[in-house]
């Protein structure tokens, strides 16, 4: 279904086509059902190596992170640098094991919101100006969103604003790949339209995800319901092989800075 060598679709007839690293549209995916029990693999917060991965990364950016962060200061002297905004993650209640089991956890880690999982504060540098939604409320960012601030809008093209959910994977609240966390007053809203969202949480969230390195930023329902596709597809579909496809799809966005508001 994934091809890494499949010609590109927008070609013209008779024009010449090369062979580019792509994904099979999102009309090829599977429909919307559920699987059959016992078939979801065991679900998880990242491990060890990847804590370790996430941990070496932070390292290797470090100076970028520093330069991102004074470039801010300059923009906006009495804004701040990092941006922390809570999100849905894994559902923690029950995992479905491998063996279709369901295992309980401490009672501690049920506490989740409404057709979605347990609530996390994630990292992001600031792309808005100070207090953005303070009229609005929450709302999706929108293409030449007048919110955004002029650095914002470059760390945004280059998804450089991201890199501080680093910290999430090393503290163990999100992995480098899997579906994106939504805002809880968001996913309630999307969970009582599309019954399926809820599915999204049996992974943890991701950095990265094919639904993101496949279509542009949340602008309406019909987006979501475009990427939930792709995000059902990972949750019954990942393997290591899917996790490499998506890490280069990853560099081909970030490259091209294909899909930023």
């Amino acid at each position: 279904m994934f091809d890494s060598t499949a010609q590109a679709t927008t070609a013209q007839p008779g024009a010449a086509t090369g062979r580019v690293f792509d994904f099979s549209p999102w009309t090829h995916l599977q429909p919307l059902t559920r699987p059959a029990a016992g078939s979801a693999q065991a679900a998880g917060g990242p491990g060890i190596l990847e804590r370790a991965v996430a941990l070496a990364l932070l390292a290797g950016v470090s100076p970028l992170l520093a330069l991102i962060a004074l470039a801010l200061k300059l923009e906006s002297p009495g804004g701040s640098v990092f941006y922390r905004q809570e999100r849905v993650g894994l559902d923690r209640r029950q995992h479905t094991q491998a063996n279709g089991a369901r295992s309980r956890v401490a009672k501690k880690e049920r506490r989740q919101t409404p057709g979605g999982g347990q609530r996390f504060l994630i990292w992001k540098f600031r792309t808005m100006i100070p207090n953005a939604e303070a009229v609005t409320g929450p709302v999706w960012a929108e293409e030449n969103d007048p919110r955004v601030t002029r650095v914002g809008r470059a760390l945004r093209t280059l998804r450089f604003d991201e890199l501080p959910q680093l910290l999430n994977v090393v503290h163990g609240t999100m992995r480098l790949i899997g579906p994106r966390p939504e805002r809880p007053q968001f996913v309630e809203r999307l969970a009582r339209a599309m019954p399926e969202y809820s599915r999204r949480h049996a992974v943890p969230p991701g950095i990265t995800g094919l639904a993101q390195v496949q279509r542009n930023y949340d602008a309406s329902l019909d987006d979501v319901r475009t990427k939930l596709k792709y995000d059902l597809y990972y949750v019954d579909n990942r393997c290591w092989m899917l996790n490499v496809k998506i890490v280069m799809k990853t560099f081909d966005v970030v490259f091209r800075g294909r899909g930023a508001h």
